[in-house]
């Protein structure tokens, strides 16, 4: 999976349109937020087979467990690859943090934050260094 050309404008005006969106499972969560950067980054939709299939957090580890995944972080995995240490990430890169109920949320690294799903909608920044994981999203 390769970064397009302009995976910098593409991926700004995908996390600019996210506003204040409300959280909803199999719609708009926090794996398919990750997976809709990776496609604003790389035009891939690593997402396809799992969108509005579920409308609860365990609806969607059903969904994953019946496609052979053990959880939503090994989809990331599987597509794309080995995790790197969440030092090395960089914009564009995804990294997991721990969400509001303790299981890991996935989120689009930018600098030195990383753009997370706010319980109440829309976004706010993690530090980075809270990262449990991360992943390296294309070749850069």
């Amino acid at each position: 999976m390769r970064r397009l050309d302009d995976w910098k404008s593409r991926l700004s005006a995908y996390v600019l349109a996210c506003g204040t969106r409300p959280l909803e499972f199999g719609v708009w969560d926090c794996s398919l937020f990750g997976a809709d950067g990776v496609e604003a980054v790389t035009g891939v939709d690593i997402a396809a087979d799992f969108r509005g299939r579920y409308t609860t957090f365990r609806g969607g580890l059903r969904v994953v467990r019946k496609a052979g995944f053990a959880d939503h972080l090994a989809v990331f995995d599987h597509f794309l690859g080995p995790r790197i240490r969440w030092m090395a990430a960089t914009p564009g890169d995804l990294a997991a943090v721990t969400g509001e109920d303790g299981s890991p949320a996935v989120g689009i690294v930018q600098g030195a934050g990383i753009y997370v799903l706010a319980p109440a909608g829309g976004l706010t920044i993690a530090p980075l260094d809270a990262a449990l994981m991360a992943w390296r999203v294309g070749d850069v």
